[in-house]
């Protein structure tokens, strides 16, 4: 039996979960809903689903199994706390939450009601990502060194007009490093190991109209020594391809976007030579560098089965709850290093303050 989907959130994003389901045997979106009853509506007749305008009418639907949440940022907790009181395990497109607080209540929200929860970081599936994370895992940088990622993309200021809640703290919960950065930042979690402590700067550069930083550039130190910085920005014309670097003492690895641009060892492998030759094909795909819709959908896809292998086995998803909020962590002390101009220590005790300054402009 097909394991039913239901989508809370019927904008951009939602497209994305609903093409990668098509693609999933075993999978169907079966229930949408939002609140505005006409993007529901317009959501079902293109995807084939039942249109809800009461979301606890489509969580007490028995066909729907798990609870996508493709809200604004800042509108996650509620549907996601509610889906996983209804018995619904729940997958929340990323951030999870834009604060440690409400982060934390979808976690617990979800282990009280012992359904699964994942949170959407699609880079952890791609084929470079996962061979590099290998590579780490057999030891093969020696001591890590460095750490770096940088996301040096462009937003239009049509951009940020175009919704009411892009570019505030509130529903966006941040700028570059939380909406447009926040993988990369999973990434060199995932990579490096936790965070001890960040020191950061941010910037509203090249855009008006918005409370958050559309440039922002960090110097990070991670718990097992190594240094790191993570570079994010919306300000960059015409937006450049992501890319993430790691080093050690043998061994450096630069993946930019989906391909392998430098892969070498000081003890080399059978492997190595494939590695470079297969994963270093452009693809052309731009990553959302400057235009939003621009991904590819082969991420989300990954990520919903390994949800759905995590239903049925009882195993933890790659990216549960815990792992979502990391990254939001660290964005965190990123931004509260830049008010304060002081070094800021994970873990954090609180979620910081938004100073008075960073309303909107």
């Amino acid at each position: 039996m097909a394991t039913g989907f239901g989508i809370v959130g019927c904008g951009m994003i939602s497209n994305f979960h609903a093409k990668a389901l098509e693609e999933i045997r075993g999978a169907k979106l079966v229930a949408c809903f939002d609140r505005f009853a006409g993007s529901a509506d317009k959501f079902a007749e293109a995807n084939g689903c039942t249109a809800y305008h009461d979301l606890d009418e489509m969580l007490a639907d028995p066909a729907v199994d798990v609870v996508s949440i493709c809200t604004p940022s800042g509108a996650h907790m509620d549907p996601a706390v509610a889906a996983a009181n209804a018995g619904k395990h729940v997958v929340v497109e990323k951030p999870l939450e834009i604060t440690l607080k409400r982060c934390d209540a979808i976690i617990d929200a979800c282990k009280k009601n012992k359904v699964k929860l994942a949170t959407i970081m699609p880079s952890r599936f791609g084929a470079a990502n996962k061979e590099l994370k290998k590579a780490i895992e057999k030891g093969r940088f020696g001591k890590l060194t460095l750490g770096d990622t940088y996301v040096k993309w462009w937003r239009t200021q049509e951009y940020y007009d175009s919704g009411g809640w892009r570019g505030t703290w509130q529903l966006d919960g941040g700028g570059a490093y939380m909406n447009q950065a926040i993988h990369n930042v999973d990434l060199l979690y995932w990579f490096m190991g936790d965070v001890a402590d960040v020191n950061g700067m941010t910037g509203t550069l090249a855009h008006k109209r918005i409370e958050v930083e559309d440039t922002g550039v960090a110097t990070i130190r991670f718990k097992n020594g190594a240094l790191g910085v993570i570079e994010a920005t919306t300000s960059v014309y015409p937006g450049l391809l992501k890319k993430t670097e790691i080093s050690g003492t043998e061994g450096t690895v630069i993946i930019e976007q989906d391909d392998v641009l430098h892969w070498e060892f000081a003890k080399e492998n059978t492997r190595d030579e494939k590695i470079r030759t297969e994963l270093a094909k452009k693809s052309g795909n731009t990553g959302g560098a400057s235009d939003p819709s621009a991904i590819s959908y082969a991420g989300h896809m990954e990520q919903l089965k390994d949800l759905i292998k995590s239903i049925k086995t009882g195993k933890k998803p790659l990216v549960d709850g815990n792992d979502g909020r990391k990254s939001v962590e660290i964005i965190l002390a990123i931004y509260q290093s830049s008010w304060t101009g002081k070094q800021v220590s994970l873990p954090l005790k609180r979620d910081p303050k938004i100073p008075k300054t960073s309303k909107k402009k």
